[in-house]
């Protein structure tokens, strides 16, 4: 796993979920993936798509329990989760507090890193799961932003990205090292 010591640094980055190899990530220890919702599975504000609903057959079919951890309010995350069957969902999560992360791996019964948190924010979803002692995965982010508070947080990153891509791969087309301690 990559040096985590920075709260602000992912375990890795990937280009996007949609390709990655499930059931490598099984064979790899672990046992649950997370989600952040917008910009990370969907551009903000969109229902779950097809390929949404195709990509948790993928994870379920591998053997893999998925979450869906967002700081969107219950409408939304209900919605999402009825359509694309997640295991679990936990809305208006308070992120980056490390109380959903650490409800989801209690609800999995699993250690902490046996899960995958992927989310497309560093101030929200990586801090978050980094403070939870959850491996995280930051996902490139999908579209545009349309909210300027969120726009504002994509340019306050971008010296922590600068700096994270002098040692790391920044966005991977896959996840290849398994995080230290995983296991079945």
């Amino acid at each position: 796993m990559k040096n985590k010591s920075f709260p602000l640094y992912p375990s890795f980055s990937i280009t996007s979920i949609y390709a990655l190899d499930f059931e490598k990530l099984y064979s790899l220890g672990y046992r649950a993936l997370l989600f952040d919702i917008d910009n990370t599975l969907v551009l903000h504000d969109e229902p779950a798509k097809e390929e949404t609903v195709a990509l948790f057959e993928r994870m379920k079919a591998a053997g893999l329990k998925t979450a869906l951890l967002s700081n969107n309010g219950e409408e939304r995350v209900g919605a999402f989760q009825e359509k694309v069957h997640a295991d679990y969902s936990i809305a208006n999560a308070g992120k980056p507090k490390a109380n959903a992360y650490l409800q989801a791996v209690e609800h999995f019964q699993i250690q902490k890193n046996q899960a995958l948190f992927f989310g497309d924010q560093l101030f929200t979803d990586i801090l978050g799961g980094n403070r939870a002692g959850v491996p995280t995965v930051l996902v490139k982010p999908m579209g545009k932003e349309k909210y300027f508070h969120i726009l504002l947080k994509r340019l306050l990153e971008k010296p922590f990205l600068l700096a994270y891509q002098r040692k790391h791969v920044l966005f991977a087309d896959t996840i290849t090292e398994a995080d230290e301690g995983a296991s079945s």
